[in-house]
C-alpha cells in the first residue's frame, strides 16, 4: 500500500498563482491508494470547494474521504483525505480541533483499503513549539478511543518539524519510533523535514521517500511525501 501527504499551499506555487489543477496533476502522478492533504480549503470560505474532486477522481482513482459533521465541505480546517474508490470506512470519520492561533486541526478515520483495517490520523500541526508539543498529545490521547483504540494507525501530515528531536516528535516518539527525516520544503530546493509518516506499531511504515517531479516543484511550496506500508501488518497480504 502506498501512502502520501502533501501540503498543497493552497493551490499555489512558489509564483504565489492560484493552479489547483497543477495538484490534481501531481497526486495522479503519485499514484497512491490514500493521500492526506493540508492547506486545502479556503480558510474564511471552507464551503466553497478548492479541488475538482471529479477530475482527481477520473484522473487519480481517488476519492474524497466524507465528515459527517461537515457535509458539503471537502475537508475539516484546511485537511482533506483522499482514499481509493474501493476503501471501506469502518467507523463514521470526526475532526479533531487542536487549539491555536491558526485553525489547526486532523482527521480521525478507522478504514480497511483492502488489506485489512487501520487507523488513520491526518494533521497539520502549529508553528508554535509549545503548541506543536500539545497538539501532539491530542493525537495519541485520540488514538484510545473508540473500539479500534488497538489498530495499527497511521500518523501523517505537516508537522512544522525541522529538528529530528522536535517537541512534536519528542512526544510522539514512544509510540512511534523516530521518523525517517525526508526534506520536503521548500519544494524547489528541499532541505526541511517538515513533513511526516510514522506508524504504529514499529515497521508499519516501510521507505519513505519525497515526490520530486518538476512539476511538484511548480505546484506547492511543499513536495509530497509517500511511503510504502507493510500490508501485513495490518493482518492481509503483504503488498
Amino acid at each position: 500500500m502506498l501512502a502520501a501527504t502533501y501540503n498543497i499551499h493552497r493551490g499555489r506555487g512558489s509564483a504565489g498563482l492560484f493552479r489547483p489543477k497543477r495538484i490534481a496533476q501531481v497526486i495522479a502522478e503519485i499514484g497512491a491508494d490514500l493521500i492526506a492533504l493540508q492547506e486545502a480549503q479556503h480558510y474564511l470560505r471552507p464551503g466553497k470547494d478548492m479541488l475538482d474532486a471529479a477530475l482527481i477522481e477520473r484522473e487519480a482513482g481517488l476519492r474524497l474521504l466524507p465528515l459527517p459533521e461537515r457535509p458539503g465541505e471537502q475537508g475539516w480546517r484546511s485537511n482533506l483525505v483522499l482514499l481509493r474508490r474501493n476503501a471501506r470506512l469502518l467507523r463514521p470519520a470526526v475532526g479533531l480541533r487542536l487549539a491555536g492561533l491558526e485553525p489547526r486541526g486532523a482527521i480521525l478515520a478507522e478504514l480497511d483499503l483492502g488489506w485489512g483495517p487501520f487507523r488513520l490520523l491526518a494533521t497539520h500541526l502549529s508553528l508554535g513549539a509549545r503548541r506543536r508539543r500539545a497538539q501532539a498529545a491530542a493525537l495519541l490521547a485520540a488514538m484510545e478511543t473508540g473500539q479500534g483504540a488497538r489498530l495499527p494507525t497511521l500518523l501523517l501530515g505537516d508537522l512544522n518539524e525541522w529538528r529530528q528531536h522536535g517537541p512534536a516528535l519528542a512526544v510522539l516518539e514512544p509510540v512511534f519510533g523516530r521518523p525517517p527525516s525526508v526534506p520536503s520544503f521548500p519544494a524547489f530546493r528541499p532541505f526541511l523535514c517538515l513533513d511526516r509518516i510514522m506508524g504504529h506499531p514499529h515497521g508499519l511504515v516501510r521507505a519513505v521517500a519525497a515526490h520530486d517531479t518538476p512539476l511538484a516543484r511548480r505546484a506547492s511550496d511543499h513536495l509530497p511525501l509517500k511511503a510504502l506500508i507493510d500490508t501485513a501488518m495490518l493482518g492481509g497480504r503483504s503488498g
